[in-house]
């Protein structure tokens, strides 16, 4: 199993959940979160006073999903998320190790 993790851009969020779902990924866990990369965050203008803002907010997207999947499952995430600007984010995938199904006990594979 793979542990897919993305980090978006808030406003992408409904295509990418809608691009998962177009490749069989039935269940997400999504996390407002607040960081930076590159851009190292911006300069705001708020009642006349400038301020910066450090850390700029974001969306993080959590699946688990078959070996075979995740490759299908990043290019799913790619596309959509892609904006072509600074700060479309970032995908990593990890190896995971066991899974559980609280409610029938079922693991791994069967309780994706």
């Amino acid at each position: 199993m793979k542990f897919v993790m993305a980090v978006i851009k808030p406003h992408k969020l409904d295509e990418v959940r809608d691009a998962l779902t177009g490749v069989d990924v039935h269940g997400m866990t999504v996390s407002e979160v607040k960081g930076y990369g590159r851009q190292g965050g911006h300069t705001e203008i708020y009642r006349g006073a400038e301020y910066v803002v450090n850390f700029l907010p974001k969306i993080k997207i959590e699946v688990v999903v078959e070996d075979g999947q995740a490759d299908q499952v990043v290019g799913a995430i790619q596309s959509a998320a892609h904006t072509g600007q600074i700060g479309d984010g970032k995908i990593f995938v990890y190896d995971a190790t066991r899974a559980v199904r609280i409610r029938t006990g079922e693991e791994n594979d069967e309780a994706l």
